[in-house]
């Protein structure tokens, strides 16, 4: 017995060394971290919010708890109460400034509250903010006009929508008309809304409602990472032929899909896909329907659009988000042919294309080419790309890096050899990163890819602040 006491003696003397020692390297790596964060500083910004005077972080919860949707929810574990806005930059109730990295993808193409954006809807909205269709006002025609010339061939009739949800139900709406044919095709793991029909197109069960359309096939996704044909894009595309010879009559009314998956974890699609399956489409009667809601407005730098660095041009062309800078519109351009089918009954939307949000899309076009904006996004994002392979070489937990621009992904695996989704770590880097200052998005079918989709004013420095707070964080890791 004596000799049994001895030894748990020194058995649990051992032990609370360890846990000493623990708690001293805990505390030295908690250390460094925090030298690390305080290292980090915002590039300068010659701008500075009011005093916030409003309701607290708590009250505010306690309403949306009350009155609000309870599907609703915030990104972080302590939310964050945003109440100002410049440029690339946001500033919550404190006054404190965080690097926006994911606002572009929301609206923001421009920058946060740009002056010739705010501009326009204010002096718009001092003399007419709303009239019906039966009425002529030069807004409408002025922004069609403008957004027509941005867009290839014979893509120049615009319908104006109040969101992109709504762009394509309607664009989906019109193959179906002018075909005479109801099957629509897209692609797993795309995202185009949140009406019913939209949802059916999105097959995104995991994060929408699973909506059974009929009608509505999806295709093998021509994913480059996770895709079982790598990045041999014609090989997915006879996906779709079999879809059509097997799954329908022989004739579809559309193809949909995005350029860019933005929701879907900023996937890339396989080159070569997109022109195999237009051929496939058009063989059998359908249009192609491009979702630019995402990619478009030269987010991706080298192209204004994102189906144009595909070599192709669709029938029809979605988009929303960036259009309005913050304002809710959306839009849907198509040929004079395919826009006539929509004269054999009476359409109109009531609010889409009303003169406040139109006069403020037609800012944000100029506002694009006055600062170059897409030059920007290639220079600046082709810059944070680099950056970001670079910490690739560095993280075991970076799995992959993609996209093109300022429409950005990093994927965060476990394993890289499986290709296991870091699920719960991202929470924790997203946390971490901002508490130094950035604000970043997240996606993909498992919730483990970075998106990196800032407003278009990004520059080098803010580049090099959110690969260096990234950097931290993993480093914790």
């Amino acid at each position: 017995m004596t000799s049994f006491v001895a030894s748990r003696r020194v058995f649990l003397s051992r032990a609370k060394s360890v846990l000493r020692l623990q708690r001293c390297f805990s505390q030295v790596a908690q250390k460094k971290h925090d030298a690390g964060a305080a290292a980090l500083e915002l590039p300068p910004f010659d701008w500075s919010p009011p005093p916030y005077t409003g309701p607290s972080v708590d009250e505010i919860l306690a309403k949306r708890r009350e009155y609000l949707s309870p599907s609703l929810f915030h990104l972080y574990k302590n939310p964050l109460n945003i109440v100002d806005g410049r440029k690339q930059y946001l500033f919550d109730d404190k006054g404190r400034r965080y690097l926006d990295a994911f606002g572009g993808i929301a609206t923001v193409c421009c920058g946060h509250c740009h002056p010739d954006v705010v501009a326009a809807i204010v002096d718009q909205t001092k003399r007419l903010q709303h009239s019906t269709v039966l009425y002529l006002n030069h807004a409408i025609a002025d922004f069609a006009e403008a957004l027509a010339s941005k867009l290839p061939g014979n893509l120049k009739v615009v319908f104006f929508t109040n969101s992109g949800t709504e762009a394509n139900e309607l664009a989906i709406l019109m193959a179906r008309l002018y075909t005479g044919c109801h099957d629509i095709i897209s692609l797993r793991n795309a995202y185009h809304g949140n009406a019913a029909g939209t949802m059916g197109a999105t097959a995104q069960s995991i994060w929408k409602f699973n909506i059974v359309q009929s009608g509505v096939h999806h295709a093998v996704n021509p994913d480059p990472y996770r895709g079982v044909f790598g990045s041999d894009g014609e090989k997915y595309a006879r996906d779709v032929q079999d879809i059509i010879e097997f799954g329908t009559s022989g004739n579809v009314a559309a193809f949909i899909s995005e350029a860019i998956q933005g929701v879907g974890g900023i996937v890339e699609l396989a080159p070569g896909y997109l022109p195999a399956v237009f051929k496939t489409i058009k063989k059998a009667g359908g249009l192609c329907i491009s979702d630019e809601v995402q990619a478009g407005f030269a987010r991706t730098g080298s192209h204004f659009w994102g189906f144009e660095s595909h070599g192709v041009v669709p029938d029809i062309v979605t988009m929303a988000k960036g259009i309005g800078n913050g304002i809710p519109l959306g839009a849907v351009v198509t040929t004079p042919e395919i826009a006539e089918v929509m004269t054999r009954r009476s359409y109109f939307n009531t609010f889409g294309g009303n003169p406040v949000c139109t006069a403020a899309g037609l800012a944000v076009l100029r506002v694009l080419e006055k600062e170059k904006l897409q030059e920007n996004a290639l220079v600046v994002g082709s810059y944070l790309k680099d950056r970001l392979i670079e910490l690739k070489d560095k993280h075991e937990l970076i799995g992959d890096v993609r996209g093109k621009g300022m429409i950005l992904g990093v994927e965060l695996v476990t394993d890289r050899e499986l290709k296991t989704p870091a699920k719960t770590e991202i929470l924790h880097v997203m946390d971490q990163m901002r508490e130094t200052g950035v604000l970043i998005g997240k996606g993909g079918y498992y919730g483990n890819v970075f998106r990196i989709t800032p407003p278009l004013c990004f520059t080098k420095e803010d580049a090099d602040f959110l690969v260096d707070a990234m950097d931290l964080a993993l480093s914790r890791m």
